[in-house]
């Protein structure tokens, strides 16, 4: 029986990998990667590694979760070592919790290595602190991919009317419907929102506007892409630091 490392692959700088991850990518005899894990890091595998790819999207997905857990659960009985190589933080929207829970059932060991998420990063590239004295005493992160299947939302919309900054993973497709909600519950027309795509990688590109107009804006923005609510977006303007430098 093995060992699976639940590993971070960070936002998709590749220096934004920790050394910790890059240690047990380096000594994996397989690595089981998604969609959003950059595949430059897969580079630094030893000889011999195995890749299994089992990356998820809208509308196409390679295998559903359950089968996902179960491949990381039969390489565990063949490899000494397993690296389940997760986009930004395995446990920020990852399913990281749902994939140690299974190997926990079938006594498998596990370990955890937190990656940078991209909830705090790809804003950063962008210029935009999630919070800011004056500005923003908190931040709110939020799932943005809610099935339009639910009969019932599992998003307290109505909790939302006072925080300063909200960070939407996930959300591109469903930002009508974000930005229809957040003016419902009392958010002005005219609040700033960004959508910061492919964060923190030379294609990162950021739209800036507010909830009235930011679905025209952003409407043939590429996907991944997070989008921020908030007057910290105003802050980009002067702290837009990434372009130029990429």
């Amino acid at each position: 029986m093995g060992r699976v490392y639940l590993t971070g692959a960070g936002p998709g700088d590749v220096e934004l990998l920790t050394v910790k991850a890059l240690r047990v990518i380096r000594e994996a005899d397989v690595i089981i990667y998604d969609r959003l894990a950059n595949p430059e890091l897969l580079k630094e595998a030893k000889n011999g590694c195995e890749f299994v790819y089992v990356g998820k999207e809208d509308g196409r997905h390679i295998m559903p979760q359950d089968d996902i857990n179960e491949v990381i659960y039969q390489n565990a009985l063949k490899h000494k070592s397993v690296v389940r190589l997760k986009g930004g933080d395995p446990f920020v929207f990852g399913r990281g919790g749902e994939e140690a829970l299974y190997l926990l059932e079938r006594n498998v060991k596990f370990e955890i290595i937190p990656g940078i998420t991209s909830a705090i990063s790809a804003p950063a590239y962008a210029g935009i602190p999630v919070t800011h004295r004056g500005v923003a005493v908190s931040f709110r992160v939020v799932t943005g991919h809610e099935s339009p299947n639910k009969k019932v939302s599992q998003i307290p919309w109505e909790t939302f009317k006072t925080d300063d900054t909200i960070i939407f993973l996930m959300g591109l497709h469903n930002l009508p419907k974000i930005s229809k909600k957040l003016i419902e519950i009392g958010k002005a027309a005219d609040y700033p929102v960004a959508v910061i795509s492919k964060g923190t990688t030379k294609d990162q590109s950021v739209v800036v506007g507010t909830l009235e107009n930011i679905v025209e804006k952003a409407k043939d923005v590429p996907t991944p892409a997070l989008i921020v609510v908030g007057k910290v977006v105003e802050l980009r303007e002067q702290l837009k630091w990434f372009e130029g430098n990429a």
